[in-house]
């Protein structure tokens, strides 16, 4: 009885990412050795770098990990653990990156492998777990994502992770890393931006208009249909007939190619969350204070300003927090038609085979829409109020 009551005591995601972690450290490599950008490389173990001190210290934080998570139920006691965790797991990946590298080699890249990119996933689960368990307040959580954020700065700004492929190949592009970088947060921005201004309309405008709704929101679900590839291809021609007909448009920059069929593709992608959030949103406001503020004089637009979209932001932030995230990973597609963006680097390391390089444009993506969806998840959170 008594074991039988153990075993119900266990997380069981604890379990699954135990497992996961083992399993990841057991089989997977932890770094490839290679000559140079595009050779496959020597795959090295965790076990087999047993030999290098930080290594030693990761594998002994693993395994209070590991315990912390199966059977410590005080979440800042795992959260304490596997945030030393995580920087143990950073520091090992760059000392083992600069023990491999020649001195004084340009050409070699120590590559994180498989098992690091679990561990890594499984760590920042545990951290995720915890930090859910603590219960911090959304200003709390922007608060803990930037003091992840410093923590990887340091580890960045000290340059112990120099040696890894990925900052390589960001030291050899850093000024057309940070161009593209610049036009990822302007095309993700700037179409989230446009998509609220006619979104939040057409919202209001279907809520009022419950006839017009069906057919609109079945339309805008049509677009969502269509592989994301292939409508920027759709609105190629016709931009490019526009930009060589009309020399307004070609001055505004409009043409078949680049910023133009992205931006519009990216708006039409992102009205639906809008406005169907902006629906749901108006139609959760209680009917009897409509019909109070109607009783004490208010027009129909002061009730909308006044009582219906404050009551409806919460729901309104969450669509506008899908659409962001969903357009930061979409800029990427758009490097295809020359739209700019992370998604350079991850078709030119594709058609290169050179992974280190796809690295250089997946990563930031990763980290720009999680980071994105905590701070708008906060925002939302704290209009919503205590009573959520």
């Amino acid at each position: 009885m008594e074991e039988t009551l153990a075993v119900r005591r266990l997380d069981r995601l604890g379990v699954v990412l135990v497992v996961a972690g083992v399993a990841a450290a057991a089989l997977l490599p932890f770094i490839y050795v290679k000559a140079n950008r595009i050779a496959s490389g020597k795959p090295m173990l965790l076990m087999q770098l047993l030999d290098q001190p930080s290594v030693i210290i990761l594998t002994l934080l693993l395994v209070s990990s590991a315990c912390a998570v199966l059977f410590l139920e005080n979440a800042y006691a795992r959260l304490a653990i596997s945030t030393l965790c995580l920087a143990a797991l950073l520091a090992a990946i760059g000392f083992v990156a600069t023990s491999f590298t020649p001195e004084g080699s340009t050409a070699a890249r120590m590559t994180p492998g498989g098992g690091f990119w679990v561990l890594l996933a499984v760590t920042s689960l545990i951290i995720s777990d915890a930090l859910v368990k603590v219960r911090l307040k959304p200003w709390m959580r922007v608060a803990a994502l930037a003091a992840y954020a410093c923590l990887l700065g340091v580890f960045l700004w000290s340059g112990l992770l120099n040696s890894l492929s990925i900052m390589r190949e960001f030291a050899n592009r850093g000024d057309q890393f940070w161009a593209e970088a610049w036009t990822h947060v302007e095309l993700a921005f700037g179409s989230l931006a446009i998509s609220v201004a006619i979104g939040l309309p057409l919202g209001i405008v279907c809520f009022w208009v419950p006839k017009l709704r069906a057919a609109l929101l079945q339309g805008l679900s049509l677009i969502q249909t269509i592989p994301s590839l292939a409508l920027f291809g759709l609105l190629m021609l016709p931009l490019g007939y526009l930009a060589a007909h009309v020399p307004l448009a070609a001055a505004l920059g409009i043409s078949g190619i680049g910023a133009a069929p992205a931006l519009i593709a990216l708006v039409l992608y992102s009205l639906l969350p809008i406005v169907a959030n902006t629906v749901v949103g108006l139609e959760g406001v209680d009917p009897a204070v409509r019909d109070a503020a109607a009783g004490m004089g208010l027009t129909r637009r002061q009730i909308l300003t006044g009582i219906d979209l404050p009551l409806a932001l919460p729901v309104i932030l969450t669509g506008i927090r899908i659409v962001l995230v969903q357009a930061i990973g979409l800029v990427t597609v758009a490097a295809l038609i020359g739209g700019g963006g992370f998604g350079v680097f991850i078709f030119q390391g594709l058609g290169q085979t050179a992974m280190d390089l796809v690295l250089l444009g997946a990563v930031p993506t990763v980290i720009f829409a999680f980071s994105s969806a905590v701070i708008l998840d906060a925002v939302a959170d704290s209009i919503r109020g205590p009573a959520a």
